[in-house]
């Protein structure tokens, strides 16, 4: 709009880049810093500037962290010889309030969706199986959502598991997360008890070769 300050319009514009917020939500957020919350405004550009800059993925587990390892990957109290395997940083975030799960993760940064032209090579499996081998991991977890993207997510990682272990023998025992977790609904979005339901109660969807 012509009659606002270009720097303010610019502001709200790129406000707009955050998930579910519009052009109001926006004009909301920018006046409230300008008006009520400058400091606030600076504090919330520099820690904007400092992650954008500094904040990668992990090598082994790709959630979000400064450095690699990240804390989770390096916490030697973390049982290793369970995976978690989730769609995104989220999700472990979720996993994490509960306080029942201390195993590791991996994250995929999305799920199959052909129509979205995503495919398996873009979500990270030759990194999982690099590190199910590498850790001796014993169990895998599958915690991707109840989606019918995130059911072929999980059907396509335990067929994938299931002929790798075929192969090398190493006796992995793969489980799905149990349906506490709503149908068509995202890891990130479920409270803190139905998830510790659905870890304690997860199903085995494969047997350990022989």
């Amino acid at each position: 709009m012509k009659h606002l300050s270009p720097l303010l319009e610019a502001l709200i514009e790129q406000l707009q880049c955050l998930p579910g917020v519009g052009r109001k939500s926006a004009q909301r957020m920018a006046l409230h810093l300008l008006e009520r919350d400058r400091e606030g405004g600076r504090q919330l550009g520099q820690a904007l500037l400092n992650s954008m800059n500094n904040v990668r993925r992990c090598d082994q587990c790709r959630i979000h962290a400064e450095e690699s390892p990240c804390p989770l990957c390096a916490d030697q109290r973390r049982d290793a010889s369970l995976l978690c395997v989730v769609e995104t940083p989220g999700d472990v975030l979720a996993i994490e309030q509960t306080g029942y799960y201390r195993g590791q993760y991996y994250v995929l940064h999305g799920r199959i969706s052909p129509l979205d032209g995503v495919g398996p090579q873009q979500l990270g499996f030759k990194g999982l199986m690099t590190l199910v081998s590498e850790r001796q991991v014993k169990e895998v977890i599958v915690a991707t959502s109840m989606t019918p993207e995130g059911e072929a997510t999980a059907h396509y990682l335990v067929e994938l598991l299931r002929e790798w272990d075929v192969q090398i023998k190493q006796g992995v025992q793969v489980s799905r997360i149990a349906h506490g977790v709503p149908i068509g609904g995202d890891i990130d979005l479920v409270n803190g008890t139905t998830l510790s339901y659905a870890l304690s109660e997860r199903k085995v969807l494969s047997v350990q070769s022989t």
